[in-house]
């Protein structure tokens, strides 16, 4: 016990970063066309490493009362729904609150590019996976979309994207023309070989904001623009959310919209994907009319619409509270005038209004955990240090 509390935070370190690797190799073979079917013992082996970390953690009261409450309620939802992943994610927060986060960011993002990269280079040459697909992807006629290794165009784009985002916090403060060029390029390449609409208006966004926030700095000390992401994400886009399971729950559920409503014309520039909350879920529990307030077993059935998918598989009350989460995520940017963070969160927003790749069992895929767990964190530092400027 001496020896542990005199190599506390080394120990701690060496846990999370352990279970971080297998967390991002995990990501990356599934979005390979590797086969891998053990993942539920890889979650349990990476939740097992971040719980011993947050055991191990040295806590004042208040954030033992915070542990204990966060885990007693993911049990809760665990023993209700079947599924461990609000157990998972909380603990994995929790163990992130005392790490350098550029150093797990700089990480991250060159593990993934790493792994991403193998991914193409395999099937480029033949080794692994397809380089191209020709398939209706709901659009009435067949497409030819690249995706160099991984399965669907999407997946290569998703992928695209989280590297951009994690790009613009490491090196967006401080890059000048040449990278940016570069970033734009790529990000714009890889949004016309997969044919995503969705992603290239997100991606166009995202790169707009970061190039007007790296032109004006002072930017990051309006407050407003903040108010104003609050209102957006998580507020719009959770009101969007119910939005759609209430238009799906009409059709379905009720007397249905006309031929020529705006519903039809709604479904036919997002491919349908209202009417998959009905249709590509088993019991139909993805409409609004069937929303609980904690998700039973069986609501595994995949879907787009993210926002719409958290609270199917997760339930109202863990989505509410999920959503608190983000606004004092939210809160610290402002304190700490990290801007940058701020854009990831409004471009993941966005983007999951209609994608749900980052809705996800895959904690590697969800770098922002990481910000989310070493911001949180400061509400349990000393007072003051929240207000400190982002290095």
């Amino acid at each position: 016990m001496k020896w542990i509390t005199e190599n506390r935070n080394r120990i701690v370190e060496s846990l999370f970063y352990l279970a971080l690797t297998i967390e991002l190799v995990l990501m990356i073979v599934e979005k390979s066309e590797i086969s891998f079917g053990a993942e539920s013992y890889v979650f349990r082996v990476t939740f097992a490493l971040t719980f011993l970390a947050v055991l191990i953690m040295e806590h004042n009261t208040k954030e033992c009362i915070t542990v204990v409450i966060t885990l007693a309620f993911t049990l809760l939802c665990y023993h209700i729904s079947g599924k461990n992943d609000l157990l998972r994610v909380a603990t994995f927060i929790m163990a992130a609150r005392d790490i350098d986060l550029k150093k797990a960011m700089k990480y991250s993002f060159y593990v993934s590019c790493a792994g991403f990269l193998l991914i193409a280079v395999l099937a480029c040459a033949g080794v692994l996976g397809d380089i191209a697909q020709v398939s209706d992807y709901g659009r009435g006629a067949d497409e030819t979309r690249y995706v160099l290794g991984f399965g669907h165009p999407n997946t290569l784009l998703g992928s695209l994207f989280t590297v951009l985002l994690m790009w613009l916090w490491i090196y967006g403060k401080k890059a000048g023309v040449i990278p940016y060029l570069v970033a734009t390029v790529a990000s714009l390449f890889v949004s016309y070989i997969t044919r995503s609409r969705t992603g290239l208006a997100v991606v166009v966004l995202t790169l707009v904001a970061a190039v007007i926030v790296r032109i004006w700095p002072k930017l990051s000390e309006v407050k407003a623009i903040y108010v104003i992401e609050t209102l957006f994400s998580p507020v719009l886009c959770t009101a969007l959310a119910v939005f759609a399971a209430w238009a799906s729950t009409q059709h379905y559920d009720g007397p249905g919209w006309p031929e020529k409503s705006w519903f039809w014309r709604a479904e036919d520039k997002l491919n349908f994907r209202m009417s998959s909350l009905y249709y590509e879920t088993p019991g139909r529990d993805g409409i609004l009319s069937r929303w609980k307030l904690f998700a039973g077993r069986g609501t595994d059935g995949y879907f787009d619409l993210g926002w719409v998918r958290l609270f199917y598989w997760y339930g109202i009350i863990p989505v509410v509270l999920l959503v608190i989460a983000l606004l004092a995520v939210i809160y610290v940017c402002y304190k700490k005038q990290d801007i940058r963070a701020l854009i990831i969160i409004f471009a993941l927003s966005v983007y999951t209004i209609v994608e749900a790749t980052f809705v996800t069992r895959y904690i590697g895929r969800d770098f922002f955990l990481l910000i989310a767990g070493v911001y949180l964190g400061y509400y349990f530092k000393n007072k003051g240090e929240t207000d400190v400027r982002e290095s």
